[in-house]
């Protein structure tokens, strides 16, 4: 992905000081948070909506899954767009477009049609995801860059954070479909500073047709063997939908690579593959990410049905995570600088599944103090030793003009596994049909499902140790230049990562 880049009416680029540089900030930020809040409030909602409408877990799954499908199999093509056509017209583009799908998921009369809704809400999600960060990138001088993103990237925190609190209040005080109207006067402020104030920029590189035959095999394929993996425990393995729709899925996603070989501008350069470091720190998000999205998709809904907890005290329980790994990130990412990130990618992940692990002591009776809390603080001390190191070593194994792309795709990674984890975890851990409508089957199911998550955890932390290489030191300019390119301050695509991250961990999405 090209740095160079084409601001319309600005020569030199914005200021952070500056009034117009603020509101650009202010419209960026708010964007990003529409996809956060809303990532986070569904989790709680779902054993509301399972009630509402009277469904299974499947229901429920594809609720989250929808949405996941299309914002994953859409998010580079996304990115692709906003280079070649412009950032602001993509990103004001995805934000009427999740506006209005927010709206048709709150009125959606059906399970049915909320799922439909939520799938639109995903193409709406990819359309502003890249886009929120990508106009702070071209639009403010290389000077103030860093500034604003660190900006952008404690208030998404912030977002994500107060999103479960907010919901547990709309879905305790009225009914789970005002979450989704939360979107909307957030949306109209966005759209009515965008169009003022933010500078349009694009790439003028980006003359090649857009991959859009990648971005269907990849969205088909994903969306075959979500199916399978949730309609095989409803309807029998043995059955033909779930078989047809697994092979379907793969052979769609094995038509993608070969696609993506030899397409002219793919969406997603193979090329980048062809490092060592990239593929297993790949594989390694693909299993720590995949065990944190399934078993965060439980969470709130053993919380409430098996704990009893109230839709408001199951969101304010998940704030530790988020508190710890804000507050402790930045930290852990100026350790992995200087010693290296195979220890961190080696013990985080091992962290992460002792929460999991911990989170057995959730059952119908106890305190938050001595059941959840446990669990929850270890996860997100985790997460804060494993999320900024792994992020780093995505973007140093790759040469710096690269950085940007080898960040969407461990995003990308990162989300298809929470997607196909939300499909096949539940019932690995025994949790199928109208299971989790029954607390002592559900709290049985989600503790197998955690021992699941705690050893993929393990399991990833132990391929990190074998696979991932310390790079040479940082000093040495000529020993590892696009590490310390790729590295430099104000690198958009590690704030990228890091701020979307946490949506995975309430899955959320």
């Amino acid at each position: 992905m090209s740095h160079t880049t084409v601001v319309a009416g600005q020569q030199d680029g914005l200021t952070y000081a500056s009034a117009r540089g603020r509101w650009v900030l202010l419209a960026t930020v708010l964007g990003s948070a529409i996809a956060s809040i809303d990532a986070t409030v569904v989790g709680i909602a779902l054993p509301a909506i399972g009630r509402d409408f009277g469904v299974g877990l499947a229901a429920l799954q594809w609720v989250v899954t929808a949405y996941a499908l299309t914002l994953a199999g859409l998010l580079l093509i996304a990115g692709a767009l906003g280079d070649k056509y412009g950032r602001k017209r993509i990103f004001l583009t995805g934000i009427a477009w999740f506006a209005v799908a927010s709206v048709l998921c709150g009125i959606a009369p059906t399970i049915q049609v909320l799922i439909a809704a939520r799938a639109l809400q995903g193409v709406g999600a990819a359309l502003l995801t890249p886009g929120s960060l990508a106009i702070l990138q071209a639009a403010f001088r290389p000077h103030d860059r860093g500034k604003a993103i660190g900006v952008w990237a404690g208030f998404s925190g912030v977002g994500t954070a107060i999103g479960p609190f907010i919901g547990g209040w709309l879905i305790a005080a009225a009914s789970w479909r005002l979450i989704f109207a939360i979107n909307l006067p957030i949306a109209a402020v966005v759209v009515a500073v965008t169009l003022r104030h933010v500078p349009e920029t694009r790439d003028p590189d980006a003359t090649a047709p857009i991959d859009i035959t990648g971005g269907v095999l990849a969205t088909t394929g994903l969306i075959g063997l979500t199916y399978g993996l949730i309609q095989g425990p409803v309807s029998g393995w043995g059955s033909v939908l779930p078989v047809v729709a697994l092979a379907g899925g793969a052979t769609l996603l094995g038509a993608f690579a070969w696609w993506e070989r030899r397409a002219a501008a793919p969406m997603l350069p193979l090329t980048l593959f062809s490092s060592a470091q990239f593929t297993a720190t790949n594989v390694v998000t693909f299993i720590v990410y995949g065990a944190i999205g399934g078993a965060l998709f439980l969470l709130p809904i053993d919380l409430q049905d098996v704990s009893r907890y109230t839709a408001l005290e199951a969101g304010i329980s998940l704030l530790p995570v988020t508190a710890i790994t804000l507050a402790l990130s930045r930290r852990s990412g100026a350790l992995a600088g200087r010693i290296g990130p195979r220890l961190q990618m080696s013990i985080g992940p091992v962290l992460i599944g002792v929460g999991f692990a911990l989170f057995t002591l959730i059952g119908e009776s106890g305190s938050y103090f001595t059941d959840v809390l446990p669990g929850v603080a270890v996860l997100g001390f985790g997460l804060a030793v494993t999320v900024a190191p792994l992020t780093s070593t995505a973007l140093a194994a790759v040469s710096a003009r690269h950085a940007d792309m080898a960040s969407a795709v461990n995003n990308d990674v990162a989300r298809a596994a929470a997607l196909l984890a939300v499909a096949l975890l539940p019932a690995a851990g025994g949790i199928t049909g109208n299971s989790y409508q029954h607390a002592p089957l559900l709290s049985a199911g989600f503790h197998h499902a955690c021992l699941i998550s705690a050893g993929l955890c393990v399991a990833g932390g132990a391929l990190a140790a074998v696979t991932i290489r310390n790079p040479a030191r940082a000093t040495d300019p000529k020993a590892a230049p696009g590490i310390s390119r790729a590295l430099r301050p104000g690198r958009t695509a590690t704030a990228d990562h890091r701020s979307q991250c946490l949506p995975h961990l309430a899955t959320k999405s």
